[in-house]
């Protein structure tokens, strides 16, 4: 049962479940295709998170001159959306993305740290966090930086107490039960364990982000030698 409610007086959401799943985030997805081909008028934008998708909306051209309460009027079609959306649903097919990721040293600096609180030695915390295949639920804090289901939960480590004042593009962190990857420097919390030379997100691309919801991929554990090097070949 999807439960929708206001979110100020141009946005309403609509909430798929109350826990982080693969179904809950295939069910945002082909909703969000369907939004995608269905427009409404008076249609913003759309964004999905974990367990929800945000809808906004322009008041004025819903509501007619006075004639109809915007949030109403959205929330009745976006109802009706819901059950064709579920009817027409189609798994994403993106194709799987492999990211080179050189573990510890000056790249991760907090990885004796994971290791220290998870009981296990880098080697495992490498091996755990490279062996599988993550799923992309979302993008977001910043524009790029994908928040990943799948980490071995014996890796879950709560955030630095103090965040660092600036964290490098590319970084890999921990955040709890959660790992991502810094796709621009920013200030933050997770533990770094290593850091790729991929860029994630540039505005002059064409789709200004490498990964995107649905996508799934994995880490590859790099030498530095070979970090260095794919860097230079970086546009």
């Amino acid at each position: 049962m999807v439960r929708l409610f206001p979110l100020g007086d141009a946005a309403i959401v609509l909430e798929f479940g109350d826990a982080i799943s693969p179904a809950t985030h295939r069910a945002i997805q082909a909703f969000s295709a369907y939004l995608a081909q269905h427009p409404f008028t008076g249609l913003r934008e759309y964004v999905p998170a974990f367990t929800t998708l945000t809808v906004y909306y322009d008041p004025w051209l819903l509501s007619e001159d006075g004639r109809y309460q915007p949030y109403e009027k959205v929330e009745e079609i976006l109802r009706q959306m819901l059950p064709k959306a579920a009817a027409t649903a189609q798994a994403a097919t993106y194709p799987a993305v492999e990211i080179p990721v050189c573990y510890g040293g000056v790249f991760g600096l907090d990885l004796a740290l994971v290791a220290a609180h998870t009981g296990l030695s880098p080697a495992e915390v490498i091996a755990r966090h490279s062996a599988p295949e993550y799923l992309v639920h979302m993008i977001g804090f910043a524009p790029g930086f994908p928040y990943l289901g799948g980490m071995d939960e014996r890796l879950s480590t709560p955030r630095k107490a103090q965040p660092r004042p600036l964290v490098p593009a590319g970084a890999v962190g921990i955040a709890g039960p959660q790992t991502g990857i810094y796709s621009l420097p920013t200030p933050g919390g997770w533990q770094l364990i290593g850091r790729t030379p991929i860029r994630l997100f540039d505005p002059e691309w064409a789709q200004p982000s490498l990964l995107q919801a649905g996508q799934h991929l994995r880490f590859v554990p790099i030498e530095e030698t070979e970090f260095h090097r794919l860097q230079q070949h970086e546009p």
